[in-house]
């Protein structure tokens, strides 16, 4: 894995910290992963990267749509989370992997999506660690963006207020994927539900 940069250190010590009962204080969160998960539309045999998979919840209903021919892997940065992960039995469902979603060890166009929870808001460099995810998936592959609570949820959650520059936002978040090599091709923020897809353009 490459030296880690400041950015990439505060988020591991911020998750290593919260790693243990990181499910315990969502513990109501699964079927939302599951439907967001039936959003990207995988067929058998998909290969498909959780990436930031933390705990793994997206890797069992992730497995679940490519079955046992596809290929699911957890990708994260943080020990501690997969550690977690391991502890909740995910790894049956897919490959975990400690690594820098930032510099996938990933070859070009090996995969036909990624997954990505809680994500974007953690990324040092968004518009080329996009490009990064975009440069693991096959045109015309897909891309979810998600949270299981919408942006004002989450901010009310957080004690803080919703500014325009949000990532997140729709005016900020689809050209930001165009200039990263993706379509966005439907974007739904709701308090229960936060979901940006997009297709990785050719």
């Amino acid at each position: 894995m490459p030296c880690m940069s400041d950015d990439h250190t505060r988020v591991q010590e911020f998750f290593t910290a919260r790693a243990a009962g990181w499910d315990s204080r969502f513990p109501d969160d699964g079927p939302a992963y599951t439907a967001a998960v039936a959003e990207l539309s995988l067929h058998e045999g998909d290969r498909v990267l959780d990436a930031g998979c933390g705990t793994g919840r997206a890797l069992t209903p992730l497995r679940a749509a490519v079955g046992p021919s596809g290929t699911v892997v957890g990708a994260d940065l943080t020990p501690a989370m997969l550690q977690a992960a391991v502890r909740a039995g995910r790894d049956r469902d897919g490959w975990l992997l400690l690594a820098d979603v930032t510099a996938l060890p990933v070859r070009s166009g090996a995969l036909d999506a990624v997954f990505a929870a809680g994500l974007v808001a953690h990324l040092p460099r968004p518009a080329e660690d996009l490009r990064e995810l975009a440069r693991v998936v096959r045109p015309g592959g897909t891309l979810a963006l998600f949270h299981p609570i919408g942006r004002a949820a989450l901010a009310a959650r957080q004690g803080r207020q919703i500014t325009p520059d949000d990532l997140r936002a729709e005016p900020v978040l689809r050209p930001l994927l165009a200039r990263s090599g993706w379509r966005m091709t439907s974007y739904v923020d709701r308090d229960d539900r936060f979901l940006a897809l997009a297709v990785r353009e050719g």
